[in-house]
């Protein structure tokens, strides 16, 4: 029952802060293109690779919390199915380059920032 409940306040959390974020990423790059969920994405991918490896291997937090910190938190705050609206989007409009290079920089970026949060989390 814990771990439903870290879930849910770490997800509520996790959105609340993909709503900050997304309100300052447009504010100063405005919406021409979706920086704000392609930042999401690579630092919610960092954080997963770091977080997982720290919690794994380095810091003993109960399960429950760490449930609630990467199931909760970071699957609140990253957004992958905004990622695929908006990627749909951009093609619909006649931005086949803009989607692609979006695609391409959510996925790559995405993995470099997961292997570097799990590479900093191994060798701090």
């Amino acid at each position: 029952m814990w771990t439903y409940i870290a879930i849910a306040v770490g997800g509520t959390c996790g959105c609340w802060a993909r709503y900050g974020m997304t309100n300052l990423i447009q504010s100063i790059y405005g919406r021409d293109f979706p920086y704000a969920t392609l930042s999401i994405n690579v630092l919610g991918s960092f954080l997963m690779g770091f977080l997982f490896i720290e919690t794994l291997e380095r810091l003993t937090i109960t399960p429950e919390l760490r449930s609630g910190v990467l199931t909760g938190f970071l699957g609140g705050f990253t957004t992958f199915s905004t990622f695929s609206m908006e990627t749909l989007l951009l093609v619909e409009q006649g931005y086949g380059a803009r989607a692609g290079l979006y695609f391409l920089l959510s996925g790559g970026l995405g993995f470099i920032a997961a292997f570097a949060g799990a590479y900093i989390a191994r060798n701090l």
